[in-house]
């Protein structure tokens, strides 16, 4: 069941009408646990039993933990966790990969062994509801927070259907103490979280799916080479279709909590503003970022272990993150890159408060900075929009014109509606890099807000919703 679709809007009109119905509070939470799991039954029923599995599991595990006082016991119930959990994503997202990847590796030594065919269907969203709930036994574990006493409200924060499938991934502590007392938006939260949701559709179906979408799709999808313009007009056209896709749909979850009553964390914060490569992953799925920080890259050591732990402990992180993208190589390339830009930062990083005795940068050179920043990221985009490893040459070897026969796939008139809106696009996060879109909101005259808000929304009818899936779900 997409945002984008009709069926949602029908299911999400039901679900805000109980819930503001004169009922007792442990029944609205009752109801939005049901409508949870018929949210994400509406893709594949068995897969329920996924959920079922992990919020049993990690309940029980829990609170036996929290009784437990040998450590080694301790362990071994974390371990029950991890194994569930992991066992479940690894066997559905990288059983394939595993399997593709040994049979490659005892060809070398004259062996053939044909990969089993079990046709096996990822799960949506089984990345992110793993490591929400995994991030609550590892809390209980390490004794950050007490275990859920009411398994209502944990199974509720396991299987909120807002960001369910696509995150935000949300703490324990954010999520599970607001369901303690009765949520109702009042008029304000629930016209904001209207006008969040319009916008995180109009990012989806306008902007990513009819603007962008078309153009980069039909360029990677051809895998032939390409005119050096094309290339990176396709190659940019996909860096704003990604990020108009995945922040649409974490605007539309924070909206449609916030119209039920509850908050959600922020997801971006203008990354194509970034200065830098560190601060680019402070504003790009914030919510992943964090978890990888807080329960890999920490736990590893961080950079309390010298240098070389530290370049180490941050490419395993990265590695770690790629993978957890996608079961394909090309996605631990891509975060093998990104390791890679995160250590050269820090090198220049050191080599410039050496030479410039800790003088910041001019807003020149973060403009600068910035622009490079940018291209850099979009580069390494390329894994995600290509769709195997010959595409990706294909497509690098496009961008620095090392082809022989080069074919345009851009159109005159794409051009000249792509461009602008890559450019609109930069100077809104340059603009709202240090400010807060409800700061911004509140000093736009009424008159102005309405008449944008009735041109995104009529934007959003007449593109029809599109209904197709977000970008983020295949992961």
């Amino acid at each position: 069941m997409l945002f984008n679709s009709v069926i949602f809007l029908i299911f999400f009109a039901i679900v805000v009408g109980v819930h503001y119905l004169p009922i007792g509070w442990k029944l609205k939470k009752i109801h939005l646990l049901l409508a949870s799991y018929f949210f994400y039954a509406a893709w594949n029923p068995p897969f329920v039993l996924l959920l079922w599995i992990s919020t049993c599991v990690d309940w029980f595990a829990a609170r036996a933990m929290s009784r437990q006082k040998q450590q080694a016991k301790r362990k071994l119930l974390l371990g029950l966790s991890l194994f569930a959990n992991l066992g479940m994503l690894s066997w559905f997202k990288y059983g394939t990969l595993i399997m593709e990847t040994f049979s490659g590796l005892v060809s070398h030594v004259g062996i053939t062994w044909t990969v089993p065919d079990f046709n096996i269907t990822l799960p949506v969203g089984i990345s992110f509801y793993t490591f929400q709930t995994l991030s609550y036994t590892i809390d209980v574990y390490l004794k950050r927070s007490e275990p859920e006493s009411s398994f209502l409200d944990f199974a509720l924060f396991v299987t909120f259907f807002p960001q369910l499938v696509a995150g935000p991934i949300v703490r324990p502590n954010q999520l599970i103490p607001q369901f303690k007392t009765p949520k109702q938006a009042n008029a304000q939260q629930f016209s904001w979280g209207i006008m969040l949701f319009v916008w995180g559709l109009f990012q989806k179906s306008v902007l990513a799916d009819s603007v962008l979408g078309p153009v980069a799709g039909h360029a990677f999808g051809l895998a032939e080479e390409m005119y050096v313009m094309d290339a990176w007009i396709a190659t940019l056209a996909f860096s704003g279709q990604i990020f108009f896709d995945f922040a649409g749909y974490s605007l539309c979850a924070i909206g449609i909590a916030l119209c039920l009553g509850f908050s959600l964390p922020d997801n971006f914060k203008s990354p194509y503003a970034a200065i830098g490569f560190s601060d680019f992953w402070r504003r790009w799925h914030i919510s992943l970022s964090e978890w990888l920080r807080d329960y890999l890259y920490i736990p590893l050591g961080g950079n309390r272990k010298g240098r070389r732990r530290t370049q180490i402990n941050l490419m395993l992180t990265m590695l770690l993150g790629g993978l957890w993208h996608g079961a394909a190589w090309r996605f631990v390339a891509w975060g093998a890159i990104h390791g890679s830009y995160l250590l050269l930062e820090r090198g220049v990083k050191t080599l410039w408060r050496r030479r410039q005795d800790n003088v910041g940068l001019s807003p020149l050179q973060q403009v600068l900075v910035a622009a490079f920043t940018f291209l850099a990221v979009s580069l390494t985009w390329v894994f995600f929009a290509a769709p195997n490893w010959e595409a990706c040459e294909i497509t690098f070897r496009s961008l620095v014109g090392a082809t022989s026969q080069p074919i345009a796939v851009m159109e005159n008139i794409q051009i000249i509606y792509i461009l602008p809106t890559l450019v609109i696009m930069l100077l809104g996060h340059s603009y709202m890099r240090n400010r807060r879109l409800e700061a911004v909101v509140s000093n736009t005259p009424i008159w102005l807000l309405l008449l944008l808000f009735l041109v995104v929304l009529l934007s959003v009818i007449l593109t029809g919703g599109g209904e197709s899936a977000f970008i983020y779900f295949q992961f």
